[in-house]
């Protein structure tokens, strides 16, 4: 995906990845997954953000140019896996939540250690041990990378659905996460 692709305001990004395919390529093997379920997180007046507090080493990627990689570590046990969004400086980026498994699915389940296809990467922590991300890519330039990045999907037209953000309690209010309708890999509700 190019440049101006990333630059879509974080909203924007959110709805238009869904359906793109999600692409690592590691030890050989080849993964791929489309997006089926993202999260928006705001620049402004959004609590829930990781930029809310402003700049600082956790959350810098954030405020890089659009296009890169943000993991981030939490609960002490999980990665989740952020596509920077909008103008540099801002702080905002778009969550991917779900992936429906298409290729590597066998690697897929051997990282997991799942043979449950339905449950393999329907959760952001899921999808991130299922492709081997962790920190390691945070700040990877996704525009430019051959090991991790967004292509073009080919996928049907479908339905988007729009929700309040999953376990949010700051700006709960906020309908910022964006599903494909119908899609048995969507994460559940908690």
């Amino acid at each position: 995906m190019d440049n101006s692709f990333f630059k879509h305001s974080t909203k924007n990004l959110a709805i238009e990845l869904l359906g793109k395919y999600l692409v690592c390529k590691i030890d050989r093997n080849i993964l791929i997954g489309k997006i089926v379920e993202t999260e928006a997180y705001l620049d402004n007046n959004d609590l829930a953000s990781h930029s809310a507090v402003g700049k600082t080493k956790r959350n810098e990627v954030m405020f890089e140019e659009a296009g890169r990689a943000y993991v981030y570590f939490t609960y002490g046990m999980h990665y989740c896996f952020n596509v920077v969004s909008g103008l540099k400086g801002k702080g905002s980026a778009v969550l991917i939540r779900a992936l429906e498994p298409l290729h590597g699915i066998d690697y897929m389940m051997k990282n997991r250690r799942i043979k449950n296809l339905s449950n393999l990467t329907n959760g952001p922590a899921k999808l991130c041990e299922a492709f081997s991300i962790d920190k390691t890519v945070n700040g990877l330039d996704l525009r430019v990378s051959k090991i991790l990045y967004i292509s073009n999907g080919d996928c049907p037209e479908f339905e988007i659905v729009k929700t309040a953000r999953i376990g949010i309690k700051k700006s709960a209010e906020k309908l910022l996460r964006f599903y494909i309708k119908g899609n048995k890999f969507v994460s559940k509700a908690r």
